[in-house]
């Protein structure tokens, strides 16, 4: 299973988001190119992470877009399943009886101990932490978009 292009730029405009002081705003335009992400496919990703009440839309002069402050600890797997639902690496895990073969395959037990390990991987990586870890590995040339220089 391969998660989609839509889910990683999700990630990186929380990571982003999550960077900045609570209650700032940043127009899609800034998150598109603090995301490295086309601006149209962003308006797409940034209404799935609105949809889910990950992110809060601001509309008007003033408007743009900000981290819920509730969700600064989100995971990265609430990120991922905004986007792309639930996760499944093979479709004997969607549900009792969603393989014929799941009560005697011996590749079963070993899908479902794969998923459990990468859920609970994206289960502990929270937003917060990965912004904090961006910050002191961010190269001093490559400013967050939004944020105040140094005087």
């Amino acid at each position: 299973m391969q998660l989609t292009r839509a889910a990683d730029y999700a990630v990186r405009v929380m990571v982003h988001l999550a960077g900045l002081p609570s209650g700032s705003r940043v127009s899609r335009g800034d998150l598109s190119t603090a995301a490295d992400c086309p601006e149209q496919f962003l308006a797409k990703v940034l209404q799935s992470l609105t949809r889910a009440g990950l992110v809060i839309s601001h509309r008007g002069n003033t408007g743009g877009f900000e981290l819920d402050p509730f969700h600064r600890m989100a995971s990265v797997l609430d990120i991922v399943e905004a986007i792309e639902g639930p996760i499944r690496l093979n479709i004997c895990l969607n549900g009792d009886h969603a393989c014929s073969r799941q009560d005697w395959c011996p590749a079963h037990c070993v899908w479902a101990e794969a998923q459990t390990a990468m859920i609970e991987v994206l289960r502990k990586a929270t937003i917060d932490s990965l912004a904090r870890r961006a910050e002191l590995a961010r190269p001093p040339e490559h400013s967050l978009v939004g944020e105040r220089p140094w005087n």
